[in-house]
């Protein structure tokens, strides 16, 4: 049998009201909170990484180590943070080296020496210095690998690891986190410069 209850006691009545206001503001918090850790890792990741690839990269500069060598030091310090789900996913640490004759070939076309009408494009009748040596002209000029004394060498590491809390989809946000890290430095000086080809079509 139902009591008659005043209207005005319910309106006054707070009992359950703190159960109320933390199921509002639980998840909106829990969101937020797991949101800046994730980005926080991320951050974190991205140190690690940078900071892996120019201690190594520092390392490769006097000569001495192969490709392969760079590689698997770069990733036997950066698998170290990565999650265990995906530490020895070859896909998880990916390695670009590509190396320049100089700073001002970076990322650029192979350079027209012996430039004919039209002016500015490579076309038949020019002559061009051949950087990667392979007889063909390349709109990103560049060597894979380390190249060789004095030149100029770019890094590319990209890792994609999972995020560390299950918000991601909430928010609209990948799986996945990547962190990708460019560096250029210089090889010693440990040996004469090769010079690139020119060659003419």
């Amino acid at each position: 049998m139902m009591r008659n209850i005043p209207f005005r006691a319910l309106r006054t009545d707070e009992r359950g009201a703190t159960v109320v206001e933390f199921a509002l503001v639980f998840p909106v918090f829990a969101f937020l909170t797991m949101s800046a850790l994730d980005i926080g890792y991320g951050l974190y990741m991205r140190s690690v990484v940078a900071g892996t690839v120019e201690a190594v990269a520092r390392k490769a500069v006097v000569g001495g180590m192969t490709s392969a060598q760079v590689d698997t030091l770069i990733k036997t310090q950066i698998k170290r943070v990565v999650p265990a789900s995906v530490r020895n996913n070859a896909n998880t640490i990916q390695i670009t080296k590509t190396s320049y004759y100089n700073f001002s070939n970076v990322g650029q076309p192979e350079k027209i020496t012996g430039d004919t009408a039209p002016l500015g494009v490579y076309n038949v009748g020019d002559c061009y210095q051949d950087a990667n040596r392979n007889n063909l002209y390349d709109t990103a000029g560049g060597t894979n690998g380390l190249g060789g004394a004095d030149d100029v060498l770019y890094y590319q590491v990209v890792v994609t690891y999972p995020r560390v809390f299950p918000m991601a989809a909430l928010a609209g946000w990948s799986a996945n986190q990547t962190a990708t890290v460019k560096t250029l430095v210089r090889n010693q000086p440990y040996g004469a410069q090769d010079t690139p080809p020119t060659r003419c079509n």
